[in-house]
């Protein structure tokens, strides 16, 4: 969804001008550069998965 101030972040929810496009949903620049640092023991790890695999469970339907 895209709004005045940007477009929204499938992983936080925020609505931000600046990050990257997989198929067709955004994510946040400082999403994608805390995901890219997350380690898979991290407790967050699991979170980013679920998130992801939105992607393709909406582009899939």
């Amino acid at each position: 969804m895209n709004d005045i101030n940007g477009t929204c972040c499938i992983i936080c929810g925020q609505f931000k001008e600046t990050g990257i496009r997989i198929v067709k949903e955004f994510i946040c620049e400082a999403c994608e550069f805390e995901m890219v640092r997350t380690d898979v023991k991290d407790e967050k790890y699991p979170f980013f998965v679920h998130q992801l695999k939105q992607i393709w469970v909406q582009h899939n339907a």
